[in-house]
Parts: C-alpha cells; sequence; structure tokens
C-alpha cells in the first residue's frame, strides 16, 4: 500500500501533539497518510501499554487515518543501530511515502531526538540499493522519501515553515483527548507529571494559536527541515 505521508512518533500521542493538525488537513485534502508508533508507551507514569494500544486507535479514528502500525521498540531503551534502522526501513519500503514526517530533533524526552535521528537515518538507508530487506517473505524495492520534516514538542524550537492548521485544531485537540489515560483529569488518583496540567493541555491549542498569529492565521502547526525548501516562484510563499 503506498501512502502520501508516513509519520513516525517515539510514544503513542507524539504524533498527535505534534502535528495532528496537519495530518488531518492532508486527509481532508485527499492524501493517504499512516502513521508508525516505535514503542507502546509502557513507561508512562499513567496508563499501560494496553490502555495507551486503544487511545492510539481511537485517536486514529478521530484522524482518519489509513492505516498504523507500531514497532513494539523498548520505550526509554531503543537505539539507533542497524537491527532498529532496518526495521524502520522495512515500513518505509513497505509505504513509500513521498514525505516522513517524525520527532523534535532536540526535545525534553530523551526518546523524541533518538527516534528523530532514527527515523532520518533509516529514510536515507531505504533508498540504498545494496541494503536488503524482506517483508512478508517478499523481497522489497529501495525507497527513498523526497523530504523529512520534523514536528515540535515540548521544547519551542524555531519553525523552518509552519502549516496552516485553522479548520483542524478541533480534530488535533480531539485526537489529543483520545489519550484520556495521560492528560489533564480532575478526578484521577494517578501520579501528576508535567503533561497531565491544565496548563499543558490548554497550551496545546494556545502554542498553535502563536504560531498561527505570526503567519497571519488562527492556528498553526511547525516545522523543522533537513535542507533547503524549494519553490518555483515566489509567489509559492504565503
Amino acid at each position: 500500500m503506498k501512502l502520501d505521508i508516513l509519520v513516525f512518533g517515539a510514544h503513542p500521542d507524539d504524533i498527535e501533539l505534534g502535528c495532528g493538525g496537519t495530518v488531518a488537513k492532508e486527509i481532508a485534502n485527499g492524501k493517504k497518510v499512516g502513521l508508525i508508533d516505535l514503542t507502546r508507551g509502557e513507561l508512562g507514569t499513567r496508563g499501560t501499554a494496553q490502555t495507551r494500544d486503544q487511545e492510539a486507535n481511537d485517536a486514529s479514528k478521530i484522524l482518519g487515518v489509513t492505516v498504523r502500525e507500531n514497532l513494539g521498540f523498548a520505550d526509554g531503551f531503543f537505539i539507533n543501530d542497524k537491527e532498529h534502522q532496518l526495521k524502520v526501513v522495512q515500513m518505509v519500503r513497505k509505504y513509500q511515502p513521498e514525505i516522513v514526517l517524525c520527532n523534535a530533533i532536540d526535545d525534553r524526552h530523551i526518546d523524541h531526538g533518538k527516534g528523530s535521528k532514527l527515523v532520518s537515518d533509516a529514510c536515507f538507508l531505504s533508498g540504498l540499493l545494496k541494503i536488503e530487506t524482506d517483508l512478508d517473505g517478499k523481497v522489497q524495492d529501495k525507497w527513498r522519501p523526497k523530504q523529512v520534516y520534523h514536528y515540535i514538542q515540548w521544547k519551542n524550537l524555531e519553525p523552518d515553515l509552519a502549516v496552516d492548521i485553522s479548520g483542524y485544531i478541533d480534530i488535533k485537540m480531539a485526537s489529543v483527548a483520545a489519550y484520556k489515560t495521560q492528560f489533564y483529569d480532575p478526578n484521577s488518583k494517578e501520579p501528576q507529571t508535567p503533561i497531565t496540567s491544565k496548563n499543558f493541555t490548554d497550551s496545546i491549542k494556545y502554542r498553535a494559536s502563536d504560531l498561527g498569529r505570526l503567519i497571519g492565521v488562527d492556528y498553526a502547526e511547525g516545522f523543522t527541515v533537513e535542507r533547503h525548501v524549494a519553490v518555483d516562484s515566489l509567489f509559492d510563499l504565503k
């Protein structure tokens, strides 16, 4: 199955928080989008791997994605080595996306930067003919995405580009809210974490609003790039 966009996240909910609005918008525009979670988020203070599985499934339905998979890497302990790279290469070759979105290049959670570099490296390796992978008994063709973009997460990194998600902020917020164990719940008896406060939940929307203000729209999501963004004309820029 060929996809237009393949989105990777170190943990279930990374994608929704970082680029849920962009995913929803591209799907509304007719693009086929798939999501790949590297881990099941089993080290999270709240919830379990099983509840995160269900929450990820619920969020996927809200976003309307074509497919979602989980690679089952060890939360907190996966590394950027040959074994993990080849598993990501398999996914890139399986879905042959034009664009890959992945974690922030630097962030508070150690898995985010690791996941970012792992996916970026795998996207390059996936285009090398002499790296052989197979899936379901079939040898895969090489494939390299045209672009790899990194969404912004906890740290307020300066974006290289911003996507107007004004018509999709409600879908983004609903997809985040699907992770009921992870975010603000005044009735929860579980321990508090940096992402369980009402301030954090509110910040998702006001950060999108602030970036939107800077580009002249209501809401936006920011991305960093690995190489220069090219346009045919200055008039392609908004």
